[in-house]
Order: C-alpha cells, then sequence, then structure tokens
C-alpha cells in the first residue's frame, strides 16, 4: 500500500469510529508499526485533518473534515452494487430514483480495475416480487412526519379488516418482501407496533411532536427485538 492510500486508509478508519481508538490498534488494522502510526497521524494533522489525541486514551476523527470519494475494490463494489439493486427492486419511486443516481455517481469515480464488477456482478439479488399492494397514502407523508418527529393520527385496518383510528409516533420504514410497514410507538397499544402501510387509510400530522429523541426510542425497539422470539417486523394486531 503507498502512503498516500495508507494516509486515506487511516482517515476513513477514523471516520468510521465513534469512539476513540489506540495507537496500537490502529497500527495493527493498517499492519504498520506505532512509530509509522504517530508519523501518519502527524502528517495527517499537519495537513488540517481535525484529529484529537491524548496519551492512554486514543485517536478520534472531530467533525469538518471533508473526505473525497474512496476507490473501491472489486469485493465493495459488488456489495454496493447488490444493495443499490435490492433498494431498486423493493424501493419506491424516490428510493428507485436514489439508487439510479447513487449506482451513476459510483460508476464515474470506480477504478478501472472495479469497472467490470459493475458491468458484470457476480451477485444479484434475485428475481423481482410480485409488486407491493397499492398506498392509499403517500410514503412521502410517513418520511415527513419521521423527520419531524410529528405525530400521527392514522386510519387503519388490520388483517381481518377491522378498522381503528391510531394515534402514533413514527420511527422508520421498512421495506419487506411483500409489504411496507412504518414502525411506530402507538398511544392506543402504550406499547411498539407496526402498520402495513397499504392498510393506512387516512395520515395527518397534529402539529405535536412526540417527545425525546427518535433514535432513542428506535434504539430501545430493536433491542427488544434482540431480546424476544419474533420476527423483526410484526403487524399489530386488535
Amino acid at each position: 500500500m503507498s502512503r498516500a492510500s495508507r494516509l486515506l486508509t487511516l482517515l476513513q478508519i477514523l471516520r468510521s469510529k465513534s469512539r476513540p481508538v489506540t495507537a496500537a490498534t490502529l497500527a495493527a488494522e493498517l499492519e504498520v508499526s506505532e512509530r509509522t502510526l504517530y508519523r501518519d497521524i502527524a502528517e495527517l494533522t499537519s495537513l488540517g485533518a481535525p484529529i484529537h489525541g491524548e496519551a492512554g486514551i486514543g485517536y478520534v476523527l472531530r467533525s469538518g473534515l471533508f473526505l473525497p470519494p474512496l476507490m473501491l475494490n472489486a469485493d465493495e463494489t459488488e456489495a454496493v452494487v447488490l444493495g443499490l439493486r435490492y433498494v431498486d427492486q423493493r424501493g419506491d419511486e424516490v428510493l428507485s430514483k436514489a439508487a439510479a443516481d447513487a449506482m451513476a455517481k459510483i460508476a464515474a469515480v470506480l477504478a478501472p480495475a472495479a469497472q467490470d464488477a459493475l458491468r458484470n456482478p457476480t451477485l444479484l439479488p434475485g428475481p423481482p416480487g410480485y409488486g407491493f399492494p397499492d398506498n392509499l397514502v403517500s410514503l412521502n407523508v410517513f418520511r415527513q412526519a419521521i423527520a419531524h418527529q410529528a405525530k400521527l393520527l392514522i386510519d387503519y385496518a388490520d388483517a381481518h379488516q377491522i378498522p381503528s383510528q391510531r394515534l402514533i409516533w413514527p420511527l422508520a420504514l421498512g421495506f419487506l418482501n411483500e409489504a411496507r410497514v412504518i414502525v411506530a410507538w402507538c398511544e392506543l397499544r402504550e406499547d411498539y407496533r407496526t402498520f402495513r402501510t397499504d392498510r393506512i387509510a387516512a395520515a395527518r400530522e397534529q402539529g405535536e411532536a412526540y417527545p425525546g429523541r427518535r433514535s432513542d426510542w428506535l434504539r430501545t425497539w430493536r433491542k427488544r427485538l434482540q431480546g424476544e422470539d419474533r420476527p423483526h417486523f410484526t403487524a399489530d394486531q386488535p
């Protein structure tokens, strides 16, 4: 690995870490000596990289650094292309367009050696599904509510077509093979629930934000799933 490549790799490693990383750990990951690692850190710092380090604690990359796109190797290209094609198959119009735009950007910066992995992938996402049920409410309504942490009043019908009205705190959209769901806290059930978007007849923001941080609510939901023997997405039950 050239020194320039090693410096970019070091920045990438630091960018991916949320906590300080020791010099020994960084040196081992880069397969260099700690003395070389110290020189690389000093070089990046002199070039303006906001790397902060403390003896006995480690190094961390503070916010404010823009990194140019890094070249992907063949395996990384395969992984990204597989994910984008999966999104194109199962996403809505917004996500399908975003996947196509991302694919074009990646193709524009790939090294020649990785171009073949883009044109002739060895990994395929499988055949498209049979399509998704039509939504009466645009997914953009849910996206905006999630972004704003806005409470939503929805008209919902369960699997038995029993209608109900729910006040929910929308947390995330889930894209399954045969349906799309919204993960939410349901005030009626006083618990987490998932609602199939094709069973929501209407959704209205209430002009009120739910308390706390969405990330914290979502983290608790994930922890609960890890401790329960059930699928990651379960439909709401009456």
